[in-house]
């Protein structure tokens, strides 16, 4: 939203809760997964993007349907359609991902995912809209509106560091990752929206260099102006037994390889063809602690 605004266009979101949007995005409360409600949303847009997500133990139900009212409203609109997504589809791989490695989920978030994938390229192909989907690794930034932040680097990272407790991180500190900055993901999104070149296939959003957890965590402490406080990293036995009492625990296990090992999502794809926007680390992680703390470290 801060993007589109930034670049004059008009803008509109939807949303379930009372939210503050920046100046200029007419915010319209209601449910995604609502017919009436989208065709309202969507009525007299050049291009939707589609952002939603729900937790784990919806996905099921409710992704596909997500999917099918959101393309319906696109073709009745007439709007291109921008669908944000993640990379569970493609399981473990041996060296960076790309666009072209094959897919071979190991559960069934992961094969949901590739299932949604080949809903809306197929969609595409049929000329019932023009999408295109554009994909990023885990993500970190300022909290968004009506969110503090429900993310891997939010939840196990910037809140505890903010509080004066010690960071945490999943599977390994010492195996890169690769985290997208979510500013640099709006102005890639909007990059792709603007470029007929872009829809019918699939692109990763360009992102910083991958990253450990042990040097994400000891940047946002320096960003912080303290000392890093590490502790241990959430191991697949501590999963397991949690997920006895959660069941969105339970469900991380699906993915946790993606920091049991490296993990490294290549955009070279979308850079040679657009060029794209990449803030390094260092100077986003001291953004992003400045919009948590309101620049009072």
């Amino acid at each position: 939203m801060r993007e589109l605004v930034a670049r004059g266009f008009p803008t509109r979101a939807v949303g379930r809760k009372d939210v503050q949007f920046p100046g200029g995005v007419d915010y319209v409360r209601g449910d995604a997964t609502d017919r009436s409600t989208l065709a309202r949303v969507c009525k007299g847009a050049a291009v939707v993007y589609h952002c939603v997500n729900v937790p784990y133990v919806q996905w099921e139900r409710t992704l596909p349907q997500l999917a099918r009212e959101i393309l319906a409203a696109c073709a009745e609109a007439g709007a291109r359609l921008v669908v944000v997504d993640n990379v569970y589809m493609y399981g473990p791989a041996e060296g960076p991902i790309t666009e072209e490695t094959p897919r071979r989920p190991v559960g069934p978030k992961g094969r949901l995912r590739a299932q949604l994938e080949e809903f809306f390229l197929n969609a595409h192909r049929e000329r019932k809209a023009d999408v295109c989907i554009a994909r990023a690794s885990d993500f970190y930034g300022p909290p968004s509106p009506g969110s503090m932040g429900n993310n891997v680097a939010a939840q196990l990272v910037f809140q505890p560091a903010i509080a004066g407790k010690r960071a945490a991180w999943l599977g390994s500190l010492d195996v890169p990752h690769t985290l997208a900055y979510l500013p640099d993901v709006g102005r890639n999104l909007v990059t792709l929206a603007e470029n007929a070149r872009a829809f019918g296939e699939v692109w990763h959003l360009p992102a910083a260099e991958p990253i450990t957890g042990r040097e994400f965590i000891r940047l946002v402490f320096a960003a912080l102006g303290r000392p890093p406080r590490i502790g241990m990293p959430v191991r697949r036995w501590m999963l397991a037994l949690a997920g006895f009492f959660s069941r969105d625990l339970r469900e991380v296990g699906e993915v946790l390889y993606q920091f049991e090992r490296s993990f490294i999502v290549d955009a070279t794809k979308f850079q040679r063809t657009f060029g794209g926007y990449v803030t390094p680390h260092e100077q986003a992680i001291r953004e992003t602690v400045a919009a948590w703390t309101g620049g009072q470290n």
